[in-house]
């Protein structure tokens, strides 16, 4: 299953906080990872460039620049930025044309319901998404995206990706892990998870684990005292990393992504 990574671009803030609320909602029927926001076009290119998004939820009217002339630059410099397909978000109907004429992927209407959203990330997702076939032919993006810069000891290493069978978040770093060595990385794991969406995904808010790497999930029993004396029997999942004797936690908001793979891949 291909899992979608976006960008929302509006510069009201409530703007993007519905947006994100809907996401939220859409989380199970409509899997996808939120890269970030942005309440302008120059802020917007600036990370499309660093995290190469497969949608955007791009607003028209901007200041400085809007939506369409951001689209526009975007094709002009699709070398640059790859070709994330363009969602457009707007209290206006009366940009539908130019919109299409920069090859928008779709065009919402605000106050945007939650079925059309889906629908619109549903169609992208089937049609295939494009910025990770654009983006792969960049030598440097091929590069980023098959390897891991790791500073150790005054020299940077270059640890294959495909070696890598999950990541976890600790306060300001973030361990990288192999079947047989760690490494502590200075990228955020947000930023990794963006730049390899294909290759990772996220099993909790602080721990990414590779999609090649789950060799299952399992149900953890745990027995509590509330206050009163009574017992407390919650349950939870750990997902099985393949080489590696490490279980780590799913979350709830997670677990449906999970169990998908899990299942799609006969784990």
């Amino acid at each position: 299953m291909n899992i979608p990574t976006i960008l929302i671009v509006d510069d009201e803030a409530p703007a993007r906080q519905r947006l994100k609320d809907l996401l939220s909602d859409l989380r199970e029927q409509c899997p996808h990872i939120l890269s970030g926001e942005a309440d302008n076009a120059r802020d917007a290119l600036l990370k499309v460039r660093q995290m190469h998004p497969d949608i955007l939820l791009l607003d028209v009217q901007m200041p400085e620049t809007n939506g369409i002339q951001m689209a526009q630059y975007l094709r002009q410099h699709a070398s640059e930025y790859g070709h994330p397909a363009i969602i457009y978000v707007t209290a206006y109907d009366t940009f539908a044309v130019p919109a299409f004429e920069v090859q928008a992927s779709d065009y919402l209407v605000k106050p945007v319901r939650a079925a059309r959203l889906q629908d619109a990330i549903t169609r992208v997702v089937q049609r295939g998404l494009p910025s990770a076939s654009a983006t792969s032919e960049l030598p440097s993006e091929a590069l980023r995206k098959n390897h891991f810069s790791v500073p150790e000891r005054g020299r940077i290493l270059l640890v294959p990706a495909d070696d890598v069978l999950y990541l976890k978040a600790d306060q300001k770093y973030v361990s990288l892990h192999t079947a047989h060595k760690s490494y502590l990385l200075e990228d955020s794991l947000l930023s990794i998870e963006a730049a390899f969406s294909e290759r990772f995904v996220r099993v909790h808010r602080n721990a990414l684990v590779a999609r090649t790497a789950i060799a299952g999930a399992e149900r953890v029993v745990q027995a509590s005292d509330t206050e009163g004396g009574q017992e407390r029997v919650s349950e939870n999942w750990q997902v099985i990393i393949a080489g590696s004797p490490e279980r780590l936690p799913v979350s709830r908001r997670q677990w449906p992504i999970i169990k998908v793979l899990v299942k799609s891949e006969g784990r």
